[in-house]
């Protein structure tokens, strides 16, 4: 395990990452021990502290709160430690992983087939080194060896063209087929590097019914009009494609790397359990010690909260939510996947409840009655909530004309996915 640490241009060991015998819900178990000389180094800082506290001796996931050979200090934040889920791999590690599609990537590389279950050790292995946040996996303790190299936007698109077909990838599209490996979700997308800053490539797919880049785009461009705090982004388009450029959050000017851990990981659930979670429970963790500027945190939220309900962004589990670790505290990462979902009905509900009692309907009266968990009054509840209204029906020309979309594009997002009649009803 390798790891950038805070202001640093060049990663440094910080433990090992093994196999054990165990096993939980079908997968291999593997336990974390830092390295002495990561210990002993005064700049080093715990990869996230509720889980992985910079101590002596081996941490099993399946004990939170206990290591075996030392000590495991108290975390004063919400959950406790002994509050978190039996995990076979700790959260702030899977975290690095890659997620659905730079699975299917690394599974058509090693074995021609885009649906067969590798090891979880194989995937941390086998995806890019450029990942999300500040870790990389590499076999060696003594020389890291980064995986990946340069491609085109054509190159990444014609890429993953074959990967979203199942097929095999030729030699001179391995570099930019490496660059979808690691990175999270299920849609097809690339890491691209232009004009020295670094972007998540985002691309339409074969099986897109709608304008689905285009409709991200207006999420994330109508959030930085409400004032919620978002990455650059831009549509362009490539070999015939359209295509969404998002700037990563998690790198800076000076190519250092910033640490991050999903609100999975924040909340110490297992991925199954993220369901049955809820803005409230991520409102309760930030109002707990472990969080930097809490009051302005929750505003934030609330306003994310409210935006994704008028733009009909309903997949907002909780690896769509993250937050910057530095080793002491908390604070949101920029807002990201803000993409307005597809309806059948005028009915919809979201990936992870509203209220603390798990009301998961998509309305604003489902939002104001979250707002106590964000310690907010109605009134100033009722005031985000107004200003988010506004803005979108203000801004919703100027922002589509950013997008790129046609007026058959936009009509078909107003009034479905974006401001739906149903976030106004008063019943469910």
């Amino acid at each position: 395990m390798w790891v950038w640490l805070p202001g640093k241009t060049a990663p440094v060991v910080a433990g090992v990452l093994a196999r054990t015998p165990g096993v939980l819900d079908g997968e291999p178990v593997l336990a974390f021990a830092y390295a002495r000389s990561y210990r002993d180094n005064p700049e080093s800082i715990s990869l996230f502290a509720p889980e992985l506290p910079l101590v002596a001796g081996t941490m099993d996931p399946t004990r939170p709160g206990r290591v075996t050979g030392g000590e495991f200090p108290a975390w004063r934040g919400y959950p406790s430690v002994d509050e978190r889920s039996p995990l076979p791999v700790a959260s702030c590690l899977r975290d690095a992983a890659p997620d659905a599609w730079g699975r299917r990537v690394i599974n058509l590389e090693l074995a021609n087939d885009p649906n067969i279950d590798l090891t979880e050790l194989t995937y941390l292995l086998h995806s890019g080194s450029n990942r999300s946040g500040a870790l990389d996996f590499q076999t060696s303790a003594t020389e890291y060896v980064p995986r990946g190299e340069p491609a085109s936007l054509d190159q990444l698109v014609h890429a993953a063209e074959l990967i979203e077909r199942g097929e095999p990838i030729p030699d001179d599209l391995a570099a930019a087929a490496g660059h979808g490996t690691s990175i999270g979700g299920a849609r097809p997308k690339a890491l691209l590097e232009e004009s020295g800053r670094e972007f998540i490539a985002k691309f339409s797919s074969t099986t897109d019914t709608r304008p689905v880049v285009k409709a991200e785009a207006v999420g994330m461009l109508l959030a930085r009009r409400v004032g919620i705090d978002v990455p650059d982004v831009k549509v362009v388009r490539s070999a015939g494609k359209d295509v969404l450029l998002v700037h990563r959050f998690d790198r800076t000017s000076k190519s250092t790397r910033l640490m991050v851990v999903s609100g999975l990981t924040v909340l110490g659930l297992r991925d199954g359990q993220s369901y049955y979670s809820s803005y409230a429970d991520l409102a309760r963790a930030i109002r707990h010690p472990g969080w930097v500027d809490a009051q302005a945190q929750l505003h934030e939220l609330f306003t994310r909260l409210v935006l994704n309900v008028v733009v009909g962004n309903t997949d907002d589990h909780l690896r769509n939510h993250a937050a910057f670790w530095d080793g002491r505290s908390l604070r949101l990462t920029p807002a990201y996947d803000i993409t307005p979902s597809p309806r059948n009905t005028m009915t919809a509900s979201h990936a992870i409840g509203l209220t603390a009692e798990g009301q998961r309907a998509s309305q604003l009266r489902v939002a104001r009655a979250a707002a106590s968990e964000f310690l907010l009054s109605p009134k100033a509840a009722q005031q985000i909530i107004d200003h988010v209204l506004d803005t979108t029906n203000a801004e919703w020309d100027e922002v589509c004309d950013e997008a790129q979309l046609t007026k058959v594009e936009r009509d078909q997002l107003w009034g479905r996915e974006i401001m739906n009649g149903y976030i106004f009803w008063d019943d469910a």
